[in-house]
């Protein structure tokens, strides 16, 4: 393994693969400083003001003027947004075709395909968050084990849907979470529970998206119901009902194709762009291949990289979209006196994140390479296969449940400081972007990206890991964050405007 590694010959900057004391030669420079492993370190003298190259992409300015071999990071390399020319359409590169792949998963009768069979306690306020949490706790193992297709009852419980505008960006956004999750194909019935008073009525949930009761979807407030012990005692016995008709569900062969991957990253460092997002962004190419569907998320963490992205959109409407995405996004961040390059976390940055333009350029590369094909609101219904866009923040758990409730069925979590993050319906896969992680965190890493440093493993051979570690858990493989019980708490939806 060589001691640093070049991304693009446009760089100023490259990035040490170990630590690296003062005065170790590297390239044609001498380290003037210790340079942490994943950090940058300039290989030419950059004036004050001057742009710091990586990916063949500025990822900031010099606030401080930087001789060859300095240390670059937070201490001289600064942001300030950039200034491209959009260009669309220019990069496509589409899929070669491919058929054949399958997994065993849950066919419904809508024509979707479940990876999980659950029985989903959906709340609509979070007045009813309690008596969801009781319901679904009256089915652990001991209750479940005469269903043995059943997965299990998950509360969907979350802390809004009241004190809120009842038209507008954050009503709507929370309705589609419910309406995703009603209907999502991981979920074989469906009891939501609301208080009664709340804004987010269940019943006007129920006339928009056309969603009629029956045996396998049901609806109760506890003002009608009587109380919060009543109400308890009636959810349990409506899912008591709900168990066998779950359990008839078996798992057959479906296509690949049924495939939707929400791709996500969290406690992300200077690797996760070179090794475990690249190596997901092949895996996402071969399962666009075969006609499913990549979803990348968490708007501010592509911001930077968007030109990269409308290059690759199928038309000119797709990427004046997501543009559209990137603007709300700095006059969301203005008017809450935020910034853009506030995202970076204290983590990324020990992990050599220095700015969002860096970190952006390495997230997007979870979409791989081929054509964008649609771009999406928060939560809103993925219909188009390829590789698409969703509009989330980055905060993990409120982006995931905006890609659930998309119809995602499996989660891709690439990280390199380490996340015990885990969802349900959808299960995650964890990626480790280094060796060092895998090695400290075995029970929580699904695939370690980190011999494609370490182990001359190609980005190509592990993207293709990735895709077959993605069949596997759709056939009912346990992902490490499973076998954990992850999943009940990280249900949070985007909360969009004023609580009042």
């Amino acid at each position: 393994m060589t001691l640093t590694i070049r991304l693009s010959p446009a760089d100023n900057v490259v990035t040490a693969t170990r630590t690296l004391e003062a005065g170790t030669q590297v390239e044609d420079v001498a380290a003037a400083a210790l340079i942490p492993s994943g950090h940058k370190i300039a290989t030419r003298a950059i004036d004050r003001g001057q742009p710091v190259r990586k990916y063949g992409q500025i990822i900031g300015y010099a606030s401080a003027a930087i001789a060859p071999g300095d240390h670059v990071h937070t201490q001289n390399c600064a942001f300030a947004a950039t200034d491209v020319a959009y260009e669309f359409g220019t990069d496509l590169q589409p899929a070669t075709p491919a058929t054949g792949d399958m997994f065993q998963g849950f066919r419904r009768d809508n024509g979707t395909v479940g990876t999980r069979n659950y029985i989903a306690i959906v709340t609509s306020v979070n007045c009813s968050a309690t008596a969801a949490r009781r319901i679904a706790d009256a089915f652990g193992p001991e209750a479940l084990a005469a269903y043995p297709n059943v997965d299990g009852v998950a509360a969907f419980v979350h802390g809004t849907g009241c004190g809120m505008a009842d038209d507008g960006d954050g009503f709507e956004a929370l309705q589609r979470v419910m309406w995703g999750y009603a209907k999502h194909p991981n979920h074989a019935a469906v009891l939501m529970v609301g208080l009664g008073c709340e804004i987010n009525q269940i019943d006007w949930l129920l006339e928009a998206w056309g969603l009629k009761q029956g045996p396998t979807f049901q609806t109760m407030n506890i003002q009608s119901v009587a109380g919060l012990r009543r109400t308890v005692e009636a959810g349990i016995d409506k899912v008591r009902a709900m168990l066998p008709i779950a359990n008839r569900a078996v798992r057959t062969p479906c296509p690949a194709s049924g495939l939707k991957v929400a791709l996500q990253c969290g406690g992300s460092d200077a690797w996760s762009g070179i090794t475990a997002n690249p190596a997901v962004g092949h895996a996402c190419d071969l399962l666009v291949a075969q006609g499913g569907t990549g979803v990348l998320a968490e708007t501010p963490e592509i911001y930077g990289a968007e030109h990269l992205l409308t290059r690759r959109a199928a038309d000119r409407a797709t990427g004046d979209r997501l543009i559209g995405l990137v603007e709300w996004w700095k006059d969301y961040t203005a008017r809450n006196r935020g910034s853009m390059d506030n995202n970076p976390s204290p983590g990324n940055k020990k992990g050599g994140l220095t700015t969002i333009l860096e970190k952006s350029l390495g997230a997007a590369a979870k979409g791989g390479t081929t054509p964008l094909t649609a771009v999406y609101k928060y939560a809103e219904a993925v219909t188009v296969p390829g590789f698409t866009f969703m509009d989330s923040p980055g905060y993990d758990p409120a982006s995931v449940t905006g890609q659930i409730a998309g119809g995602c069925q499996l989660v891709c979590f690439t990280t390199g400081r380490g996340s015990a993050f885990g969802s349900k319906p959808a299960p995650t896969i964890k990626v480790a972007s280094n060796q060092t992680l895998f090695d400290r965190m075995p029970e929580d890493m699904d695939i370690n990206a980190g011999d494609i440093l370490s182990g001359g493993t190609s980005v190509e051979a592990k993207g293709r890991e990735i895709y077959e570690m993605w069949l596997r858990v759709a056939s009912g493989e346990v992902s490490k964050s499973e076998a954990q019980g992850l999943g009940d708490y990280e249900f949070v939806p985007w909360q969009i405007g004023a609580v009042m």
